[in-house]
């Protein structure tokens, strides 16, 4: 890669401006791992732990089961798991059977993971068994090529003695019935070989993982990502996280074998925890934490310091919310955190004050980052030391990633240092395109100088020494505490409404969110509703952090002459109240 601008500031030092990309499968990462560390732990849940070696060889039977349920290479297969023990097995098992894995929120309504199963064209589905989760899969099941579904119980994976009083005692979660024809993961793996099946696989062009999104548009578009965009990210990383050693010297790459230990408080089913936390820890051969509900505890989010404190987690990624949280935390003072050394933050801008009250009680270092779905996620991340980090900026592109500022109107014209435009990225990390959509891809893609750029849909500038700002959002996405809400999708919901004319859906400011979905109405002629009708309309309709916080009725809705409504018009109403109080 030819010299850029940001690599003649402040680049840290010993890390290369490109990565070394070899050609093989994504899930050699684990297998080359067990190779080097097979007995080391990898997943821990509830005190119970699993190492690379088992989870590869019970990765190979989830494999060969499936090819004995007649899945072929390029096939799809779901997830509908929150983050527990058996992820990694499944992930890596679809792979392993040449399949693509299409992972799916669990906090989805029916007929939102209906869209996805239908879309993708997914052949089989693995599903926790819980009352909740497997009651949706089976519903969302109907009308789709689903041909068969598997539910994963924890019982197996507590410790002997936890599982034994909590089956017991009726605490395990689980399905009180399940359809005749599914199974459980322990029938699916009775009698698999714990030796891969064979499978050729082409990391640069087949896919790893269908990963849904909202596109440029909002409407639910899978990611096309492969073998090759997810390693790439990996090593990436790998190279760039270099901290300094606590006696002073030169910034080392993180220690491997153990050393390390990654709290997965961040959902799997999103390419942020995937990469950063679940796929990382497989190349550091570190710990994993599991953490499926990190709002458990008395009060919220108590457990995730207590785990942090029990594990002595060194690693913890996280959004800006829950850093939030954590420092917030009435018991925080009761917790002792400082095995923490380094934090990344992501998915919204993270206060510099924040920041810096995390970095006092932990003593870890900080950092800021981003990333897209489409991108496996990570394009840039600050440097890891105090130094050279830049609060404000979302840091420098990592190895092998190129940028481009471009013309919002055409994406073709670079700009110069300074000067908002849509950030534009290039690199080994960006997907393919979007699964069927070619029409979005034509919009979302521009070749330039030879390279294939996509178009992020943010706007912001380079400044002197490389780092990139984010100014604004070309799209009107509303982040809810790290998860992504489209207005267009909510407005859908609203329409249906026997009582809605007009409604438009944007962000708002939110303590505890940072964001939050209010929704503006214009009843029918002769009308009235209630705010908590339309909410209440919208609980079976949407994912709890989808449905709007707050409702305001309106007689009109702001509108262009061509009757398109205004939504931007709409929130900056909503910040300009917010300034007026400030």
């Amino acid at each position: 890669m030819e010299e850029r601008i940001w690599h003649k500031h402040k680049w840290p030092e010993g890390v290369p401006w490109d990565i070394q990309l070899p050609n093989v499968p994504l899930f050699e990462l684990l297998e080359e791992t067990v190779r080097g560390y097979g007995d080391l732990t990898y997943t821990i849940f509830q005190d119970s732990s699993r190492t690379f070696r088992q989870v590869n060889e019970m990765a190979n039977q989830v494999a060969n089961f499936l090819v004995s349920r007649g899945v072929k290479k390029g096939d799809r297969v779901a997830i509908f798991l929150p983050n527990l023990p058996h992820y990694p097995i499944l992930f890596f098992g679809i792979l392993k059977s040449g399949a693509t894995c299409v992972t799916c929120n669990p906090m989805y309504t029916p007929g939102e993971l209906n869209f996805q199963l239908k879309d993708s064209g997914a052949k089989g589905v693995f599903v926790m068994d819980h009352p909740q989760f497997y009651s949706t899969a089976c519903k969302a099941v109907e009308g789709t090529e689903v041909e068969f579904v598997v539910y994963c119980n924890v019982k197996p994976f507590l410790p002997p003695l936890k599982g034994f009083l909590g089956g017991l005692l009726g605490k395990i979660p689980k399905a009180q019935t399940h359809q005749a024809g599914h199974i459980s993961l322990e029938e699916a793996l009775s009698g698999q070989s714990t030796t891969a099946p064979k499978v050729s696989i082409d990391a640069q062009n087949d896919l790893a993982l269908i990963l849904y999104t909202g596109g440029t548009t909002g409407v639910p578009k899978g990611a096309c990502l492969t073998h090759s965009n997810f390693m790439a990210n990996v090593l990436a990383l790998e190279e760039w996280m270099r901290l300094e050693p606590a006696n002073g010297g030169k910034p080392q790459k993180l220690e491997k074998g153990g050393k390390h230990c990654f709290m997965g408080v961040l959902p799997w089913y999103h390419s942020y925890g995937l990469t950063l936390t679940m796929l990382s820890a497989v190349k550091l051969a570190a710990r994993l934490v599991c953490v499926p509900d990190p709002r458990a505890g008395n009060p919220p989010f108590t457990e995730v310091l207590r785990l942090i404190e029990h594990h002595k987690a060194t690693l913890l990624h996280a959004v800006p919310t829950l850093y939030s949280v954590l420092v917030n935390h009435p018991l925080v003072k009761k917790f002792d955190l400082s095995s923490l050394v380094a934090c990344a933050s992501g998915a919204a801008p993270l206060p510099v004050e924040l920041a810096r009250q995390f970095e006092e009680k932990t003593g870890a270092v900080i950092f800021e980052g981003y990333g897209l779905s489409e991108t496996s996620p990570v394009t840039h991340v600050n440097p890891t030391n105090r130094k050279d980090r830049k609060f404000g900026s979302i840091g420098l592109p990592i190895p092998g990633t190129d940028i481009k500022i471009l013309d919002v109107e055409t994406g073709t014209r670079e700009l110069p240092l300074g000067e908002d435009g849509e950030i534009a990225v290039s690199g080994p990390q960006v997907m393919k395109g979007y699964w069927n959509r070619p029409e979005e891809n034509e919009l979302v893609f521009r070749v330039i100088e030879g390279k294939r750029f996509f178009l992020t849909g943010d706007i912001g500038h380079m400044d002197q020494e490389g780092f990139t700002v984010i100014t604004d959002r070309k799209k009107d996405m509303i982040d809810v505490g790290g998860l992504k809400a489209y207005p267009r999708e909510i407005e859908e919901v609203l329409y249906g409404h026997p009582k809605v004319a007009n409604a438009a859906v944007v962000g708002v400011p939110d303590e505890k969110s940072g964001q939050a979905v209010k929704a503006f109405i214009q009843l029918k002629p002769g009308q009235t509703a209630t705010a908590e009708e339309i909410i209440e309309y919208c609980r079976d309709k949407m994912a709890g952090y989808k449905r709007p916080k707050y409702v305001e009725f309106r007689e009109t809705l702001p509108m262009t002459t061509v009757g398109k409504i205004l939504r931007r018009q709409l929130r900056d109403e909503e910040w300009s109240k917010l300034k007026k109080k400030a």
